[in-house]
């Protein structure tokens, strides 16, 4: 199974290069504030569903643009992401699918962003690939098996002290209702930490958290398939996810702390009080 995944994100990362040549005709809508799609996004996630219901044809799809979760032969669901999720929970087979995590960065030729596709299994996420199409980085992770970058082993930072931890993070950029929280959030950890970035792509961050290249990430708001593919490459190298409180909820909720082991704690200890446990995510 995974390397049906491999070869759909390699697919769609192949339209999203040659896309990325010339994007003066690259056709963009915008679906709500600050939050845009692409004919690439669509297209991707195409070539992506084709590879993998042709192997396939009996499994589940999430995916972010068609927003269906159903097999090629089943009605698609109704409901958020979270719920669909939740819902989906005992299916034997989900694959959950951001064919362009970054669009915003992509459109502006801000070079971060990638191809995400995890299966989950009866509520397990299992397999996990993100696709970095400009660098050529294959991230992959089977559960029980460890993590990769392009064939070799990765393991988390060895970092354990908050002020020397380099965070990533992402910005509310749709609902503003949260904003003031998290600068609040956003100015503790600047004290407190050796840096925060923020490159716009919630996917690649949690897959340069396996990789060592950042110790921390937190963020919310999230949708299932900006998260499921890089929680499973975070804990396969060493690191642990969860929510604001340190539960398993982020794929609902939407609200993801992620890092190595000593980090984790830390961030649970200092963000958990600012930010309640929320519902599910809801679009």
């Amino acid at each position: 199974m995974l390397n049906t995944a491999v070869k759909a994100a390699r697919r769609a990362g192949a339209i999203i290069n040659r896309a990325s040549l010339d994007l003066e005709r690259v056709k963009v809508s915008r679906k709500q504030h600050n939050d845009f799609v692409t004919e690439i996004d669509q297209a991707a996630e195409k070539a992506i569903i084709d590879v993998l219901l042709t192997a396939y044809p009996d499994h589940r799809i999430l995916a972010e643009e068609s927003g269906r979760s159903a097999s090629a032969k089943g009605a698609a669901a109704e409901g958020s992401a979270g719920q669909q999720v939740a819902a989906d929970n005992d299916a034997d087979n989900l694959w959950i699918i951001d064919p362009l995590d970054g669009t915003t960065n992509f459109i502006h030729g801000f070079p971060q962003y990638c191809v995400s596709i995890a299966l989950m299994q009866k509520g397990v996420v299992t397999q996990a690939v993100i696709y970095d199409p400009n660098r050529n980085d294959l991230f992959v992770a089977t559960k029980g098996r460890g993590a990769f970058l392009n064939d070799r082993r990765i393991r988390v930072s060895k970092r354990h002290r908050m002020n020397e931890a380099l965070l990533g993070t992402g910005f509310p950029f749709k609902n503003l209702e949260t904003l003031d929280r998290y600068l609040a959030m956003f100015r503790l950890l600047t004290g407190q930490s050796a840096g925060i970035r923020r490159p716009g792509a919630a996917a690649l961050d949690l897959a340069y958290v396996a990789a060592g290249r950042l110790d921390g990430f937190f963020e919310i708001g999230l949708m299932p398939w900006d998260i499921a593919a890089g929680s499973l490459l975070v804990t396969e190298a060493g690191g642990l996810v969860g929510d604001f409180q340190g539960d398993p909820e982020y794929l609902h909720t939407g609200d993801m702390l992620a890092g190595t082991p000593k980090i984790f704690g830390q961030l649970v200890a200092m963000l958990g009080p600012m930010f309640p446990k929320r519902p599910p995510q809801t679009t």
